[in-house]
């Protein structure tokens, strides 16, 4: 205490300290676009091992596993259609067109229930895989796989055999069949007998003109050889009653409509009608 009376006591202050709000939600749209990164690289770097893990074999057999066999129709004409481990189509003769992918080869033949009778289309693809089969196995007829051409159709599944400019499955203008084509029907006929389905049978021919003996022309050419084509499946073991109808159809349904004197629309169709 001193002469001017007591000292007035130190005053105190406070100071408070306000925390800085932070920015805005920023969202999370950028760990969606890392989670798909990250997946893009671990199936990269799975898609590397598997080439460096396997064999040109092998990888041929993974494609063909998810390769369907036969690709259904929306109509039933000519150049729609797909068939064959390889292309169908050689540049090669008159016929300068881009290849065309065939049907590849098929996934397993599975029902769906243990037991349950298979519907038409899963007989269908089971023909389709054992006429493969057999032409890719036999020697002689293997290098005419690629004239075979399998399609699903409104009607069931149709079996072409195709003739190419180096090769005819009939004698120029005659409906005398060429042997191999012969061993290429009973192939079919062989794998079409146990089913119940009827067959129908089709000639095709090009558009060039043809005039043979007694007034021959496409049209007879054309039913001749369906003639011979059901004949030849006949004697293969197939009966009478298999057979619903013949048609002769000249060159009205090209296989390539751009082309008509393409030697391809020379063919023979047979189809396993469905029931």
């Amino acid at each position: 205490m001193n002469a001017m009376g007591p000292a007035p006591e130190p005053e105190i202050l406070v100071k408070k300290v306000r925390g800085k709000k932070h920015g805005g939600h920023h969202g999370g749209a950028w760990k969606v676009a890392y989670a798909d990164f990250v997946t893009a690289m671990m199936a990269f770097f799975l898609l590397m091992w598997l080439l460096g893990a396997t064999d040109e074999e092998k990888r041929k057999g993974i494609a063909d596993y998810f390769a369907p066999t036969i690709m259904p129709m929306e109509r039933s004409g000519g150049s729609n259609g797909v068939m064959g481990g390889r292309s169908l189509e050689e540049p090669e003769g008159n016929a300068p067109h881009p290849q065309l992918s065939g049907v590849r080869p098929a996934v397993p033949f599975q029902t769906t229930t243990k037991g349950e009778r298979p519907t038409d289309m899963e007989r269908m693809r089971e023909v389709a895989q054992r006429i493969r089969r057999q032409v890719q196995a036999d020697p002689g007829l293997k290098d005419l796989g690629d004239q075979l051409r399998m399609t699903v159709t409104d009607e069931g599944l149709r079996i072409e055999l195709i003739d190419k400019a180096d090769y005819s499955m009939f004698r120029s203008g005659t409906a005398e069949m060429d042997p191999r084509a012969k061993a290429l029907l009973a192939v079919v006929a062989d794998a079409v007998r146990d089913m119940p389905n009827r067959l129908a049978v089709r000639g095709h021919t090009d558009s060039l003109p043809f005039s043979g003996a007694n007034g021959m022309n496409n049209w007879t050419l054309s039913t001749y050889r369906a003639e011979a084509t059901r004949a030849v499946l006949a004697r293969s073991g197939l009966g009478e009653e298999r057979f619903s109808r013949l048609e002769g159809l000249a060159d009205t349904e090209p296989l390539f409509p751009e082309n008509p004197a393409d030697p391809r629309n020379r063919r023979m169709s047979v189809t396993v009608l469905k029931e």
